[in-house]
C-alpha cells in the first residue's frame, strides 16, 4: 500500500472540517493555484531556459496567495499540490525530499511526473538507506554504523532505477546528500572517497532515459572539499552540489570545486541561513512559519549564486536550483528575488 505523500515525516493530522470550510465540486483539482502575477510571468520569460528554479517540497499551507489560491492543509498539499505548484510561472523543480525518509517506487515517481509539465525537471534526494553514515535513533542520534552506506546495489535498485523508470526525462539531478560524519569516519577520508568511486561507478547511466539528468554529492563536512574528491566526482561524470548550509564554509569558498569540475551543469539546493548555525533548523522553523514572506534576507549569498547561475548558463549548462523556506524565510519569495537577480545581470 503507497503511503500518504507526506513530504514531513511529522505531519500534524489534517484540519477537520467545519460549517465555514469551502467544499470544491466533485471532479474539481483539489488544490488550485494562485491567479499568475502577470510580472512574474514576464520574469520568467526573460529568464535562461536552462535555469530551474525550485523549492524543498511543496506541502506549505502559508503559501496561500503566493503558490496556493487559498488555505489548504498540510495532507492536501502534500497528495494534491503538486500540479498546483507547477503552473507557477518561476517554479520549473522542485526538490523531493521525502525520498530521504523511505525510497520511493517507480510508481510512485510516475505519479509526481504526471502531475507536472514536460520542461519540468525533479531534484531527488538519495535515501538515507545509502546516503546516511549512521543507522539513527528517533531523535536523530547516530547508533551505529550503517552497513549500507554507499552500497553500490541498494543505490542502483532502491534509487537510481526507480528513479528512471518513473520520471524518466523529467530528471534533474538525483543528490546523495552524504549526512555530518563522525570523526573516526572522517580521519579515514581516502578509503571513505574509494567507496563513493566504487558506488558513483556502479550507477546506471542516466542517458538516454534522461538526457538533462546528473549525479550529484553533497555534503556536511567541510573535510570533503579537497582535489581527491573532485576527482571521484570527473571520474564517474558527476558533479558537485552546491549545499548553502552553516555546516560548510559561505559560497565563494566553495566555487573552486565548481571550477574545477568545469564545464558541466550546477546542482544547488539553499538549505538554512548561515545566521542559525549548523544545528538551527528548528530555531529557523520557529521563527520563519508559516513562511509567507522573507525574514532574514541574505542579498549576498544570493547574488554570488546569481552569479554562478549566470555563467553556467550563458555557457549552455543546465542550473537546478532548490531553495528551503529556512533559506530566507520563504522559498517561493527567496525564488523570485533570486530569478529577479539573475534577470538584472542579464540571464
Amino acid at each position: 500500500m503507497q503511503d500518504a505523500l507526506f513530504d514531513d515525516p511529522d505531519m500534524p493530522p489534517a484540519p477537520v472540517a467545519t460549517a465555514g470550510t469551502v467544499r470544491k465540486r466533485a471532479g474539481a483539482p483539489k488544490v488550485l493555484p494562485a491567479p499568475i502575477d502577470p510580472t512574474q510571468q514576464t520574469l520568467a520569460t526573460a529568464l535562461p531556459p536552462q535555469l530551474r528554479l525550485g523549492t524543498s517540497s511543496w506541502y506549505f499551507p502559508g503559501w496561500a496567495g503566493l503558490v496556493w489560491d487559498g488555505e489548504y492543509g498540510q495532507p492536501v498539499l502534500s497528495k494534491h499540490g503538486l500540479a498546483a505548484y507547477a503552473r507557477h510561472p518561476l517554479l520549473r523543480s522542485v526538490s523531493l525530499d521525502r525520498t530521504f525518509y523511505r525510497p520511493l517506487s517507480a510508481s510512485q515517481f510516475a505519479a509526481y511526473a504526471a502531475q507536472v509539465p514536460d520542461d519540468f525537471r525533479f531534484v531527488v534526494k538519495a535515501p538515507s538507506l545509502v546516503a546516511d553514515a549512521m543507522v539513527r535513533a528517533e531523535d536523530g542520534r547516530g547508533e551505529q554504523p550503517n552497513p549500507a552506506f554507499l552500497d553500490p546495489a541498494l543505490a542502483a535498485q532502491q534509487f537510481v532505477q526507480p528513479a528512471l523508470d518513473g520520471l524518466g526525462d523529467k530528471i534533474g539531478a538525483l543528490v546523495f546528500q552524504l549526512s555530518p560524519l563522525p570523526g573516526s569516519m572522517l580521519a579515514r577520508l581516502p578509503q571513505l572517497l574509494q567507496r563513493l568511486r566504487a558506488m558513483l561507478a556502479a550507477l546506471p547511466a542516466l542517458r538516454p532515459a534522461a538526457p538533462d539528468g546528473v549525479i550529484a554529492v553533497e555534503v556536511r563536512n567541510p573535510e570533503f572539499l579537497t582535489p581527491a574528491f573532485v576527482e571521484v566526482l570527473r571520474e564517474a561524470g558527476a558533479t558537485y552540489c552546491l549545499g548553502l548550509h552553516p555546516k560548510l564554509p559561505p559560497i565563494a569558498a566553495q566555487l573552486p570545486l565548481l571550477r574545477a569540475l568545469w564545464p558541466g551543469p550546477l546542482v544547488c539546493r539553499w538549505n538554512l541561513n548561515r545566521l542559525h548555525g549548523g544545528y538551527g533548523y528548528e530555531q529557523a522553523k520557529a521563527l520563519y512559519e508559516p513562511f509567507d514572506k522573507l525574514v532574514d534576507p541574505d542579498p549576498e549569498t544570493r547574488e554570488a549564486l546569481a552569479r554562478v547561475i549566470a555563467g553556467t548558463t550563458g555557457a549552455g549548462h543546465n542550473a537546478y536550483i532548490t531553495i528551503n523556506n529556512k533559506a530566507e524565510g520563504s522559498a517561493p519569495l527567496s525564488v523570485l528575488a533570486l530569478a529577479r537577480a539573475v534577470e538584472r545581470l542579464g540571464g
